[in-house]
């Protein structure tokens, strides 16, 4: 309402981010997925700083803090011409077809940053 982007659309920002940054390390997801290992959100602590109008010009900034074999810790901030409007620590783990915990394949372990 009011011209201003809806809170929820920040956490798909960083999502479609994250998913361009994966792909961009040479990793498809699908592929992953066929055998046997998806991404999952463990965790998220967002705060929100200052509003978007719709029609601005976005950028989202990603970086890596942190990672074991088998989670990512990132930080991700949403910008309109360099103001932090949205920031968040993403907890990215990754999980077998049945939901247990498993190791990142040493692709992404070696290649993660950010």
């Amino acid at each position: 309402m009011g011209g201003i982007v809806y809170y929820a659309n920040y956490l798909k920002f960083i999502e479609r981010a994250r998913s361009t940054w994966v792909a961009q390390l040479g990793v498809d997801q699908l592929a992953l997925q066929a055998s046997g290992m998806v991404f999952a959100v463990r965790s998220i602590q967002a705060e929100y700083l200052a509003p978007a109008r719709l029609g601005d010009q976005l950028e989202v900034v990603s970086q890596r803090r942190s990672s074991t074999p088998a989670r990512w810790i990132l930080h991700q901030e949403v910008q309109r011409r360099g103001q932090v409007l949205f920031s968040a620590e993403v907890t990215i783990v990754a999980l077998t077809e049945t939901g247990k915990p498993t190791r990142l394949p040493a692709e992404l372990r070696r290649n993660s940053n950010a």
